[in-house]
C-alpha cells in the first residue's frame, strides 16, 4: 500500500536526488526493490514524477525521476500533512515520558520513606 509517510520519503529522495537508481532508494529508504518499483510506477501513474532516460557513468541507461508540477504540489501538501501527524506523535510522547517521570519520581519517594 502506497502510504502518505512511503509518498513523503520517496518523494523527499527523489527530489533531492533524482539519478538514484532504484536500488539505491530500496537500500536508502530500507524496503524491497519490488516496492520501490510499484510505488515508482504508482508515482508516475498519478502523474507527480516522469522518468527521463540519461547514461549514467557506466555507459548504460538510467533513469532520471523528475517531480512534475503536480508532484511538487502534492509533496508539499504531503508534508504538510506528515508534519502534523509526526506533531501528534509528538505530543503523546510528551505525555508519556511525563507520566513515567512521575512514577519514577513516585516510587523513588517511596522506597526512600520505607529505607528511613
Amino acid at each position: 500500500m502506497l502510504t502518505d509517510e512511503v509518498r513523503y520519503n520517496l518523494l523527499t529522495l527523489l527530489k533531492a536526488n533524482p539519478r538514484m537508481s532504484q536500488r539505491e532508494v530500496a537500500r536508502e529508504l530500507d524496503v524491497s526493490l519490488g516496492k520501490v518499483n510499484f510505488c515508482l510506477q504508482a508515482l508516475m501513474a498519478k502523474g507527480w514524477i516522469k522518468a527521463a532516460n540519461f547514461k549514467n557513468s557506466r555507459n548504460k541507461s538510467a533513469y532520471m525521476y523528475l517531480l512534475t508540477p503536480r508532484g511538487i504540489e502534492e509533496k508539499a501538501r504531503i508534508t504538510a500533512e506528515f508534519l502534523q501527524i509526526k506533531l501528534r506523535e509528538y505530543e503523546v510522547l510528551k505525555r508519556e515520558i511525563e507520566q513515567i517521570r512521575n512514577e519514577a519520581d513516585w516510587r523513588a519517594l517511596t522506597v526512600e520513606r520505607s529505607v528511613d
